[in-house]
């Protein structure tokens, strides 16, 4: 049973390895079966993460599967709308917790649990809510749809030991407008593992589009 001291350092150490990832693939499975290609594809590809949203059905087998398949691949749970449902999401083997939007219930619980949680907050009310609990890094969704980039800055510029992790709408058109941003860890994505692609087996080009989504984030934060 690790001790807080070590549950703080495993905290870290989750939201280090999201920083170097630099992309998290936000994943929709409908089907248990493509658990395992996937998580083999994103291995592959370089990206070894994904945040498994749990609208489905599939979500929670999917991620022990993809857990259990790769011990060291970072898989967490996306769209937690309940703390049943991180319960949940934990015992399958999810590293970390995301919501869509900031539930004080649920951050309380993930808090309590010491299980790393990044929930959504796009004004400055769930930002302040957020800093109050010592976190450090919070989602911004639907990122595109809520100002973007733009709207980030200004939210962090009197928050200033907040970081974000923004998804919705972002893609490898505009990936550098937030990536180039040291107030961003990382960015959630979807274009490298779209639900035509997954559903119809195309693993082969999940792998290469993640590849190139890992050459790119590389290249941006290269730049820096």
């Amino acid at each position: 049973m690790m001790s807080s001291v070590e549950r703080q350092e495993d905290k870290m150490n989750i939201t280090e390895q999201i920083q170097n990832l630099a992309v998290v693939p936000v994943v929709v499975l409908e089907d248990t079966e493509d658990a395992l290609p996937l998580a083999k594809a994103l291995c592959e590809g370089g990206l070894p993460c994904a945040e498994v949203t749990f609208r489905t059905d599939a979500a929670e087998e999917s991620i022990k599967i993809m857990t259990e398949a790769f011990p060291d691949m970072l898989v967490g749970a996306g769209t937690v709308l309940t703390a049943e449902q991180v319960d949940q999401a934990v015992k399958a083997g999810a590293k970390f917790i995301v919501s869509p939007g900031f539930d004080p219930e649920i951050v309380d619980y993930c808090i309590l649990k010491d299980i790393p949680v990044f929930p959504g907050c796009i004004t400055p009310s769930e930002v302040a809510q957020a800093v109050k609990r010592g976190l450090k890094v919070i989602k911004f969704f639907p990122a595109e749809q809520f100002g973007g980039i733009a709207a980030i800055k200004a939210l962090a510029a009197p928050y200033t030991d907040i970081k974000f992790m923004p998804t919705g709408g972002i893609n490898p058109k505009n990936l550098e407008n937030y990536l180039s941003d040291d107030k961003i860890i990382a960015c959630g994505g979807s274009w490298m593992v779209k639900g035509n692609l997954i559903k119809e087996g195309r693993f082969d080009e999940i792998r290469i589009l993640t590849a190139e989504a890992v050459k790119l984030a590389s290249g941006i934060r290269s730049q820096k």
